[in-house]
């Protein structure tokens, strides 16, 4: 009970004194577009993402995240572009955080591939419902006492923006994003917390094997707040353009397993699980992400029926 009591506290102090915490998505390579508005419209179809991730499982108030985000290729008075739309909704102890956006990216020909320039508009809104219990006792400050901790349900609204860069070939691709650039403040009755501005890095290549049914496809991830950091790095295997497994490390905290299926033309299911290597592990069977993407073309051209890559969803 002790601990539980201290995850809890520590979790929730830290994500409202310090920095709105973004959702470290183990499925990142195939939903660029969570974190990068330059993706949008990269892949000259429209796209789809739905997907949903329970963290530390085991802990009650762990995050829980739930994503849908959907991307197409548009050209306004002949400019390639992309446009998307993305909601995100991320729970984590008595704090429940929506975020809204619409997506726009200029997409431009580079040397052999193209070159997304991206920006997101939208809003955040996080709600709190705090529930404590403290003893009474002269050796316990209750909430009432203590300028910075909230007592009452509590909602805010803010304008939220994010700006990014994304090149692809062929068979390489390069991410460069940033989100809540505008940092903005969320004014409740006791305190002033704001959103953090989070980066990303991402890079990967599709290494074609001897064996034309066999593709290797490394990738890393840095997400940084720019006081801390987080790096993760991935290796796929892809079989036959429909089923692929690989693994990732997340540097000193944990290790991904995942699997993937394209059922049939344009749908595919990825899953990824997540087993800690901190103490965390003390107090959870790990964390499991779950995902479902559909690609299709409006266009009157004959559909393809494979992609090139893996990353491409």
């Amino acid at each position: 009970m002790k601990k539980f009591v201290f995850w809890v506290l520590l979790i929730n102090l830290s994500y409202l004194g310090f920095s709105q915490q973004e959702p470290q998505l183990n499925l990142y390579m195939f939903n660029q577009m969570a974190f990068n508005p330059g993706y949008a419209g990269s892949n000259n179809m429209i796209c789809a993402n739905a997907l949903s991730r329970q963290q530390w499982v085991g802990f009650k108030g762990a995050p829980s995240t739930t994503l849908f985000n959907v991307n197409a290729p548009v050209k306004p008075f002949g400019i390639n572009s992309g446009v998307g739309l993305s909601l995100m909704n991320d729970k984590l102890g008595f704090s429940n955080n929506l975020n809204v956006t619409g997506i726009y990216a200029y997409q431009m020909d580079l040397g052999k591939g193209k070159l997304g320039i991206g920006i997101s508009l939208g809003f955040f809104n996080q709600t709190l419902d705090p529930k404590w219990f403290i003893p009474t006792s002269d050796y316990h400050t209750q909430p009432s006492g203590d300028p910075l901790i909230p007592e009452n349900k509590e909602s805010v609204f803010v304008f939220d923006m994010g700006l990014g860069l994304y090149y692809q070939t062929d068979q390489l691709f390069v991410g460069l994003s940033s989100t809540h650039v505008n940092e903005a403040n969320l004014k409740y009755t006791k305190g002033t917390p704001y959103l953090k501005r989070h980066y990303f890095l991402m890079a990967g290549y599709d290494f074609r094997l001897a064996n034309p049914l066999f593709e290797i496809i490394p990738s890393m991830q840095i997400l940084s707040d720019g006081v801390s950091s987080e790096i993760t790095f991935n290796t796929n295997l892809l079989y036959n353009k429909k089923f692929w497994g690989g693994v990732s490390y997340k540097a000193g905290s944990a290790i991904v397993g995942l699997l993937g299926i394209q059922l049939f033309n344009g749908i595919r299911l990825s899953y990824a699980y997540e087993f800690p290597t901190s103490d965390l592990i003390r107090g959870t069977t790990g964390s499991h992400e779950f995902m479902v993407s559909y690609c299709f073309n409006m266009s009157v051209e004959r559909s393809p029926k494979r992609y090139k890559s893996i990353r491409f969803l």
